[in-house]
């Protein structure tokens, strides 16, 4: 007899020892009876989402956790993934970038990077994605931004004819301030490489031109924020054929979330996405919402994806304690599962270091419960308990496939499943 099953993605999860916490993790530090008393009455271990010792983002870890086969991980843009999450077409021949509104000064010809986040302004993008629409950039080529969640926005690049994968304009989590990064082509056998990077390249000018003085920058000024009046990209190119087990195991999936990137996954894989209002990517999300419409979503699907942005938001803003606080509530909202008869997996599709405020390659702290499953003599959870568990250390997809084995999803292996797993 098939089990229902539910999979808790707590983003950026894992964590470094903190000074700050007497050298404990949050999680370790954390107080969660909740999900210690699930790893009381199942199992845990530590999981490599895509390698050991690779950091990713989540739209790579998490993909692989929600079915990706690892193999097409390596090709899967995150332009495309943001795009699908906001709704925004792409035609083929034309590439996605994933966006962030970041604060930017003119520094000589160039600009320079003052926060790469504009201070997670979370009001106002649409009005700012307004003034970015078909932006003409010569010889062919155009330009639209989607706001996406918070900060973070898509945008949509046309030309003269089908667009390579070009190199990012955000530098990434470097001190700031810092420059802007210049695009450059990343496939030296098509000739518009260089020139779509050249035409991304005026596009960030430009928009710091329009964006600069917006009246939604003005008022920000005047309540002492920093403005919002520029664009950095990352992530460009276009999404070729994906594979998903769940598909080929003939699961119906649902994915619960406030994060595009995880919607954007769910469309992508032809999944049920469950978003709404009160579910958004930061530390003020519904938690209590999302857990309702989990187990609600369970009624109609075999399996139930419940995506948590917060830790990992904590993170990146090298908060340890707010983490550890965050980590806590989640738990608290927990309880619910609890009570009932399902297969429950919690992992990361990363982790973030709180001291450095980037993703690294460590693995994260696991566990499935189940009333039929395995049990080892572990009794809380943490990334130094997890090193005894008896899952042990394993990758992102072996951990959907234990998840899966539980609810007793699978069959034996034939060659057929190979294109799913290889």
């Amino acid at each position: 007899m098939k089990h229902k099953g539910m999979m808790i993605i707590l983003d950026g999860l894992g964590d470094r020892p903190v000074a700050a916490l007497g050298g404990a993790t949050p999680l370790e530090a954390a107080h969660t009876p909740h999900m210690d008393a699930m790893v009381a009455a199942g199992r845990c271990g530590l999981v490599d989402t895509l390698y050991p010792g690779m950091p990713v983002d989540t739209h790579t870890g998490a993909g692989v956790l929600l079915g990706l086969k690892p193999g097409d991980a390596f090709h899967l843009p995150r332009g495309p993934v943001e795009a699908a999450g906001t709704g925004l077409p792409i035609m083929p021949g034309e590439i996605a970038l994933r966006c962030n509104f970041a604060t930017l000064e003119a520094d000589g010809n160039s600009l320079r990077i003052l926060d790469r986040r504009a201070g997670r302004i979370s009001e106002g993008t649409h009005e700012l994605a307004d003034a970015l629409q078909d932006i003409p950039l010569g010889e062919g080529f155009t330009a639209s931004i989607r706001p996406a969640t918070g900060h973070r926005a898509v945008m949509r690049l046309s030309g003269p004819g089908p667009l390579p994968e070009i190199s990012d304009t955000d530098p990434g989590s470097s001190a700031e301030p810092c420059p802007v990064s210049i695009s450059h082509s990343l496939d030296a056998l098509n000739p518009l490489g260089e020139e779509a990077a050249n035409a991304l390249n005026r596009l960030v000018r430009e928009a710091h031109a329009r964006l600069d003085n917006h009246p939604v920058n003005q008022k920000r000024r005047q309540q002492g924020k920093p403005p919002a009046n520029g664009i950095l990209t990352r992530g460009a190119g276009t999404i070729g054929s994906i594979h998903n087990i769940l598909h080929h195991l003939g699961l119906h999936a649902a994915v619960v979330a406030g994060e595009r990137t995880l919607v954007g996954l769910a469309n992508l894989f032809n999944f049920t996405a469950i978003s709404q209002p009160g579910f958004t990517s930061m530390p003020d999300t519904d938690l209590a919402g999302k857990i309702a419409a989990a187990l609600a979503a369970l009624e109609e699907h075999d399996i139930v994806f419940l995506h948590i942005k917060a830790p990992d938001i904590h993170a990146h803003d090298r908060n340890p304690v707010a983490k550890k606080e965050g980590l806590e509530l989640i738990d608290n909202a927990l309880l619910p599962l609890l009570r009932e008869e399902i297969v429950i997996g919690i992992t990361a599709d990363h982790t973030t270091d709180s001291n450095t405020g980037r993703h690294c390659g460590d693995p994260v702290p696991s566990l499935i419960c189940s009333a039929a499953g395995r049990k080892d003599k572990c009794n809380e959870f943490g990334e130094t308990p997890c090193l005894a568990g008896a899952l042990g250390r394993i990758r992102g997809h072996a951990f959907l496939l234990s998840v899966l084995d539980e609810m007793q999803c699978l069959q034996n292996y034939q060659t057929a499943d190979s294109p799913y797993y290889i």
